[in-house]
């Protein structure tokens, strides 16, 4: 009986600290209600964690100066543009990015910096020709900068 009780608590004590992790909308910050505006009406029928995740975006995006806002602006406009087969792909694409060890994000991250800072032109030649090869051409030159690196 009193490990029943004890269970009985735990499951209370749990419910009660899931309940404890939602966010009032008077908690948030005059800011956060204004960049969470749209939400306002429907934001007692979201989960905690959907909650958590928008008071997180909002404190992110409080966060940024002007230029970030805009640039993050136009990475949602194209995200919203992309059907759900291309979702899908950037969502499996960035989770074999995470599963890949830390130096190995490094390495790609600063590859891309360095793609970002060549000129326009360079970037679309490159863009093409990558475009123009077949997969096993692709596989490749993959195969050949693995080797590169391996030396």
């Amino acid at each position: 009986m009193k490990i029943l009780s004890a269970l009985v608590m735990l499951l209370l004590s749990t419910a009660v600290l899931a309940d404890d992790s939602r966010v009032e909308w008077q908690q948030l910050s005059e800011a956060q209600q204004q960049i969470l505006a749209k939400q306002k009406d429907h934001w007692s029928e979201l989960s905690a964690q959907r909650q958590q995740a928008l008071v997180r975006g909002a404190q992110r995006w409080g966060d940024m100066s002007q230029e970030q806002r805009s640039a993050a602006a136009e990475r949602f406009k194209t995200w919203r543009n992309l059907s759900p087969q291309q979702r899908d792909a950037v969502r499996q694409r960035y989770q074999q990015f995470r599963a890949l060890p830390p130096d190995e994000q490094a390495r790609i991250r600063m590859n891309f910096q360095r793609f970002k800072q060549m000129d326009p032109e360079r970037r679309r030649e490159l863009q093409q020709r990558w475009q123009r090869m077949s997969p096993a051409q692709r596989e490749r030159f993959r195969e050949r900068m693995r080797d590169r690196r391996r030396r």
